[in-house]
Parts: C-alpha cells; structure tokens; sequence
C-alpha cells in the first residue's frame, strides 16, 4: 500500500467510527428495559447483560480515532497543527478505549435496582468519571488547534468559524452536562447526546475536508507527473 493510500485509509477511520458509536447507542439504549436515554447517560448502557455492546462500542471507536490521529499527523505534517491537532485526537480516542475497560458504577437507577445517585464508589468507576473528562475536554482541544491551521490557509477560512463555534459549544455543553449530572436533572442524558452530536460530527467532517485536500494534492501531483 502505498503511503497516500495509507493516509487516506486512516482518515476514513474518522469518517466511519464516530456514525457508528452514535448509531450502536442510540439502537441499544432505544431497546434497553429500564433505560432511558432522556435521563441516562450513554455510559451506563456499559452495564447489565448487554452491557459487552457498549465497551465494544467504546473501543473500537477509541480504536479507529486512535488510527484517525496517525492519519491526521501524517496528512498535516510539516505544516500548522501537526503535532497538537493529532495529540488531540489520539487521547480522544484512547479515553474512547479506557471508557471500554473501565466501567462506571451502576447509578442513577440503571440497571434496575441500582442506588439512585450518581456517585462513583469503585476504583473502575472513578476511573471511567476522569477518562470520560478526557474525553469531553480533548475534542474541544482538537478544534481550536485545527482553527488556527485553518485560518492560515486561503482555502480553510470559511473553516475557522465552525471549527471555534464547535470547540466553544463542546465545552459549555461538557458543563451544562455537569451540572445536569450533579444536580440529577432528568434531560442529563439528552444534553450528553447533545453534546456527543456536536464533537462527534466535527470529527467526521474534519476526517472529510482531509479527504478532500489529501484528493486535491493527488490530482496536483498527477498533473506535474511525467
């Protein structure tokens, strides 16, 4: 395989992984007893039975933005972002997998039974609490870096407001899921599903607009070939 064709491979991984971790919980958490994805956060489809579906979902995602980060690096290099934008990216997607491993606490009352507060006791759930704010934080990262890249290229300027407006919305949504979480409001769920909309379809569109460049310097090169 040659090296262009490698980039694109991993970016692809950023076009298919994000869609597909939306599209597994929504289905599953819509066809969870007890569970309700207005109140409950996406975490919690990690326990009961089915439990295996989510930390699936969670790493193999982690798994693809992982390989979405390599791409992003070797697609960005020598120029601005090149290093940050893709660190970014990477702890995204190695929090998506420590997210997997390490599973909250029931809570909330989910599973059915579960205490009804939302407090993590166990080592795995403390752990789960601090990678999912790695998690939520690093996207919002990824933007502003990637908004200065894009503002200094001719071609990347109408980039600029989407990519601050995305990195701003992620983290007053991060709070807002906070305090809804902490005050236990019963739209939690919804403002999570919120706010993984907003960070999660960045990361597809970014993975698209490096497709389009990574296509737009191969014709360039075709055309200078012998």
């Amino acid at each position: 395989m040659s090296p262009r064709r490698l980039t694109r491979v991993l970016l692809w991984c950023g076009v298919v992984g994000p869609p597909l971790f939306v599209l597994v919980f929504l289905v599953d958490g819509a066809t969870r007893a007890g569970y309700d994805p207005t109140y409950h956060p996406v975490s919690a489809l990690s326990l009961g039975p089915r439990g295996w579906i989510q930390i699936t979902n969670f790493v193999l995602t982690g798994v693809l933005l992982v390989g979405l980060a390599v791409g992003l690096r070797r697609a960005l290099r020598p120029g601005r972002a090149s290093l940050w934008g893709p660190l970014a990216v990477g702890v995204f997607g190695v929090g998506l997998v420590l997210s997997g491993v390490f599973v909250m606490d029931p809570a909330r009352g989910y599973p059915p039974g579960a205490p009804s507060d939302g407090v993590m006791t166990s080592w795995p759930g403390v752990l789960h609490d601090n990678f999912g704010i790695v998690v939520f934080v690093s996207v919002p990262v990824a933007c502003f870096v990637l908004a200065r890249r894009s503002a200094g290229r001719p071609t990347g300027r109408a980039w600029v407001g989407y990519d601050l407006l995305t990195g701003l919305a992620g983290l007053a949504l991060f709070v807002t899921f906070g305090t809804a979480w902490e005050t236990d409001h019963p739209s939690t769920g919804l403002i999570q599903r919120v706010m993984i909309a907003v960070n999660w379809a960045w990361i597809t569109v970014l993975a698209l607009r490096l497709l389009a460049e990574n296509s737009g310097r191969s014709a360039e090169l075709s055309q200078v070939g012998p």
